[in-house]
């Protein structure tokens, strides 16, 4: 894995040594172990524990090849790795506000070629809101649950990858 942090010239490289779960990872960055444990998100806030030190980092943006984040004034673009991806998202699960139960996932990678409905719309189980085209095949993306669509994340012609949101539903 690899992350830039956008006022330094040099890339600084980064891996995975140990994931033991609940959130704890240790990472090897420039040949250095850090010990990290991911405590929660809600609202775009990450909060941790970097080497027995409390930081937040806001999310700016979170899409199939980078998450960029805020931290300490800086923004940092990390490079995806299945790895981080799996702890992240599991840590998105847990926090409040951006519980999982609300999210609409993308079942596969693929390009939006339509969206069914929109914001504010009234839906029920088993609706389609949004088709993906995948290897020349169309596939419904369809609700997981009864309730209104608050916001569609996507736009037609985008691309998105297996478990990217493409709509939160209330």
């Amino acid at each position: 894995m690899e992350f830039k942090i956008n006022n330094l010239d040099n890339i600084l490289t980064a891996s995975i040594s140990e994931s033991t779960g609940n959130g704890k990872i240790i990472a090897t960055i420039n040949g250095k172990e850090h010990s990290i444990k991911i405590i929660g998100l809600q609202n775009s806030i990450l909060e941790f524990i970097l080497d027995n030190s409390y930081r937040t980092a806001k999310i700016l943006e979170f899409d199939s090849s980078h998450i960029k984040i805020l931290m300490n004034g800086e923004q940092i673009i990390l490079k995806k790795h299945s790895k981080l991806t799996e702890i992240l998202e599991k840590s998105m699960a847990l926090g409040g506000l951006s519980s999982g139960e609300n999210k609409l996932l993308s079942q596969i990678p693929g390009r939006v070629v339509s969206i069914t409905l929109r914001a504010g719309d009234q839906i029920n189980k088993g609706d389609s809101i949004i088709v993906l085209e995948s290897m020349k095949m169309q596939v419904a993306v369809k609700a997981h649950k009864d309730g209104q669509i608050r916001d569609i994340k996507v736009k037609v012609g985008d691309t998105v990858s297996r478990n990217d949101i493409v709509a939160l539903i209330e």
